[in-house]
């Protein structure tokens, strides 16, 4: 029977979506530019959009169903019996029954048909844990891995915050250091030059005198 189920997705009808279905509310956008190079948080976790059925996903299940689909009779060919008479009719219990019908031509009973679905959900479940045991993967080397650099980056922030603010006060230390040596040059150069300016006056004065002296020495002793 695996020619007539070559196309197992033909038997089911799941419709993919499109994106067509409504947006969630989204947090008002932030501005463009930030001024703040380096904000402590700047995007925490984000909720993943609600999950759609894609074509990608469906073919790996079937493809699963399909690999391990039972021999003889089973619920897929039934399910085919059912596809076959959905433009009769008639409502969905005949529907069921007349396909039935047909099945016990062929050895199918209620409890056999119930047993082969429950063969392809468990199927089913082991591609979902093969799908949860890769995604884990995916996980941890996409978020887990980062997230793990996310808290020694924070380290390496809250080091180095430290260390600027010790600069920064370590600067404003030289800072009011150098603006004190700057008040004591002042003041020693106004002082200076006061006493060099009170030297140069007692000198003048004093040279002054006896200049004036030797000039009328010379006018009045001949």
């Amino acid at each position: 029977m695996a020619s007539v189920f070559k196309n197992i997705k033909s038997l089911f009808v799941i419709e993919e979506e499109t994106g067509a279905q409504k947006p969630e509310a989204k947090t008002p956008a932030a501005p463009e530019k930030q001024e703040d190079p380096a904000p402590q948080n700047a995007e925490g976790p984000r909720q993943a959009a609600a999950g759609k059925v894609t074509q990608q996903f469906t073919e790996v299940l079937f493809n699963a169903m399909e690999a391990n689909n039972l021999e003889g009779f089973d619920y897929l060919e039934f399910k085919q019996s059912l596809r076959s008479l959905e433009k009769m009719p008639m409502d969905e219990a005949t529907r069921f029954r007349s396909a039935f019908a047909m099945a016990q031509t062929m050895g199918a009973t209620p409890d056999k048909l119930v047993q082969a679905a429950q063969h392809y959900i468990n199927v089913l479940k082991e591609e979902e844990r093969k799908f949860q045991e890769a995604l884990a993967t995916q996980q941890d080397k996409q978020i887990g891995a980062k997230a793990r650099q996310i808290k020694d980056l924070e380290s390496v922030i809250q080091n180095k915050a430290g260390q600027i603010k010790k600069l920064t006060q370590e600067i404003e230390q030289h800072r009011a250091e150098q603006a004190q040596l700057k008040q004591d040059v002042a003041d020693a150069s106004e002082k200076v030059g006061a006493t060099k300016n009170n030297f140069m006056a007692s000198f003048s004065a004093v040279t002054q005198q006896i200049t004036d002296d030797m000039e009328k020495m010379k006018q009045f002793l001949k």
